[in-house]
């Protein structure tokens, strides 16, 4: 049986573990949130290194890939810095292909339910594959990157505006402390809705479900979520607060939908190449496995 663990800086509250079967191999697939410790989360990291077949890094990024070209997240190279044998991860490879089929396979599964093309996508420099897909889908978009990371009220609209914030913004602020940035540990449950006027003009609401859920108002009924990442718990919010249609853009296995970095893992442990797998190779065994995109009517 191949391993591949997510080590995650996100509540211990979402873990959990499964086998799959994937190209022919039994995988067993297993998160272990640290709640916030980032120390804890770095010693899993040495004691499991060469003892598992794929390594996932949950809750954080090592970088952002914006438009091919690599921005690191200084704040974050501490949790991996024992890592030397075993292959690890972010979902970067997932998040540019898999997740950026998802609006796609949405329209073919509804048809025309979103007649006006509006989204809010929480963060697009985060989520590259996700921007271009919305972008590509004729979609004008609102991207999140500073309401939702900095706590600002500036809205960006364009593509041009996300290939700027990266270049100026991100080399600063990933130097500063990572839950700064993002919500971990026990944050990741807890909810202050915040830029309501947003969330409502938009049709669909897009990205980091941990974004999504930590500012997402009381009501929003018949609109569309698109994350991943989500519980049993969090399906019955999204239904309680009026959402019509959850895409997830990652396959729920056993009533989870997994990170984009456990779902990395899990293939490059099938694989067996012990190596990070490139793009061409990702998409092969997406089209290979027939995986894709799910969704659910909530309303």
């Amino acid at each position: 049986m191949k391993r591949a663990v997510s080590i995650s800086i996100g509540s211990s509250k979402r873990d959990k573990a499964v086998e799959v079967k994937l190209l022919g191999e039994t995988v067993r697939i297993e998160r272990i949130g640290t709640n916030g410790d980032m120390e804890k989360a770095a010693h899993l990291f040495k004691e499991l290194d060469g003892k598992v077949d794929a390594f996932g890094l949950g809750g954080a990024d090592l970088g952002l890939l914006v438009d091919k070209k690599f921005y690191p997240l200084h704040s974050v190279k501490s949790i991996v810095r024992f890592v030397e044998k075993t292959p690890l991860v972010d979902g970067e490879g997932i998040k540019n292909t898999l997740e950026n089929r998802a609006i796609g396979f949405f329209h073919a599964k509804t048809g025309d339910y979103v007649k006006e093309r509006k989204a809010l996508i929480t963060s697009g420099a985060d989520r590259w594959g996700m921007t271009r897909s919305f972008l590509d889908a004729g979609y004008d978009c609102v991207f999140g990157d500073f309401m939702f990371a900095l706590g600002l009220p500036i809205p960006l609209r364009t593509e041009g505006a996300i290939k700027t914030l990266a270049a100026v913004v991100v080399p600063v602020a990933s130097r500063l402390p990572f839950e700064w940035l993002y919500p971990t540990g026990e944050k990741q449950g807890k909810r202050i809705p915040k830029w309501h006027k947003y969330y409502e003009w938009a049709n669909v609401i897009a990205g980091d479900f941990h974004f999504i859920k930590r500012h997402i108002p009381e009501s929003l009924p018949g609109k569309v979520v698109l994350a991943n990442t989500t519980t049993p718990d969090d399906v019955e919010m999204l239904r309680k607060i009026g959402i019509k249609y959850l895409v997830t853009t990652t396959p729920i296995f056993d009533g989870r939908s997994f990170g984009t970095n456990m779902l990395e893992a899990a293939l490059i442990a099938a694989s067996g190449k012990g190596r990070k797998l490139t793009h061409d190779e990702l998409n092969s065994m997406i089209d290979e496995l027939k995986l894709e995109p799910q969704i659910m009517e909530l309303n």
